[in-house]
């Protein structure tokens, strides 16, 4: 019978202890991302672009087939032309009407229905120029144009497919300065702010080290996960950098502490005859979602409002398991659970 494979949650820690750079993985993306969309539905005709084209404000994006909407636009013009010819006449008889009135050879009822006949196809002409005015405009919306000068990051269609008002077309980088977004552990996302200086380097240009500031430190941690994400902008333009590119973010870190320590739940430390001692999860280069357990003797500290402290017998970046240290052994197999 084949052996049961255990669960076990863990915690990724790291020491807090002296000065250190710690490097968070990311990628790029423009300063200013657009979304660019038709306002009306239709059938494209034509796109204008395609990816990593440098564009001008107002340069064509697409275009779509805009023949319904002309038809449209011809039909109302007509009717406005009609209408007006009726209003032209229903003035003139109104004001003939009037005149007799004056002279008491027309009646107040006369009158009245004379003045409400103009009044109704003036009225009616207004309305219409009014229509008139939206088709036309509903022909402009036919053109797809830049809003700001950029680059084509993406299109998502193709040339004579039926697309929707506020279906996303293409997208529009802009922006002079590159962003990165990082993935933060819990352990260090109180040790960033708006402001701070970090380094990034970018995979594509290797042996790079670029200037940046944060300016965007996540409330919350991101879907299914424990981390944060932060946002840092280059400090300059960088036409090397593309959006999605691989990047790096080195921030350093600086504490009070007078020896390196790491902070983990209570739970995580067992003590037996050979002292206090904690299980450290190594994923297994096979199957990354199995691991084999590892037993360290540590030494403890006092416990804090963050947890334990363990000033040694861990490394940083080892996956400490979290609960059940009863049912755990030196050298088995578990299952890293997802947090």
């Amino acid at each position: 019978e084949a052996p049961v494979i255990r669960p076990v949650r863990t915690v990724q820690v790291f020491s807090t202890g002296g000065s250190r750079v710690r490097t968070f993985a990311g990628t790029t993306r423009a300063g200013l991302e657009s979304q660019l969309s038709f306002k009306v539905s239709g059938t494209l005709h034509k796109v204008a672009v395609k990816v990593g084209d440098a564009v001008e404000a107002g340069a064509m994006i697409a275009r779509m087939d805009a023949t319904d909407y002309e038809v449209q636009a011809q039909s109302t013009a007509a009717q406005l032309a009609q209408a007006k010819a009726s209003a032209r006449s229903a003035n003139a008889d109104y004001e003939r009407i009037r005149g007799l009135y004056e002279n008491n050879n027309a009646s107040l009822s006369e009158l009245d229905r004379a003045r409400a006949n103009s009044e109704s196809a003036t009225a009616q002409v207004r309305a219409l120029a009014k229509q008139l005015e939206a088709a036309r405009l509903q022909i402009t919306y036919t053109q797809l144009k830049a809003p700001v000068d950029g680059k084509i990051s993406a299109v998502n269609v193709q040339e004579n497919e039926n697309v929707s008002a506020g279906q996303p077309i293409a997208v529009l980088s802009s922006g002079s300065q590159p962003e990165v977004e990082v993935s933060v552990p819990e352990v260090f996302i109180a040790q960033f702010h708006p402001g701070m200086s970090v380094k990034v380097t970018v995979a594509a240009l290797p042996g790079q080290e670029l200037d940046a500031t944060v300016t965007e430190v996540g409330v919350a941690p991101a879907a299914g996960s424990a981390t944060f994400p932060v946002t840092v902008r280059l400090t300059r333009r960088e036409d090397g950098i593309r959006p999605g590119m691989a990047a790096e973010v080195a921030a350093k870190f600086v504490s009070t502490d007078k020896r390196d320590r790491f902070l983990v739940p209570l739970s995580s430390v067992g003590e037996d005859d050979a002292g206090r001692y904690a299980y450290v999860a190594e994923a297994q280069k096979d199957d990354p979602n199995l691991a084999t357990i590892k037993r360290h003797q540590v030494e403890v500290g006092e416990l804090t409002q963050e947890g334990l402290e363990v000033f040694s017998g861990l490394e940083d970046g080892d996956l400490v398991v979290t609960a059940g240290l009863s049912h755990l052994t030196d050298g088995m197999t578990a299952k890293l659970q997802t947090r």
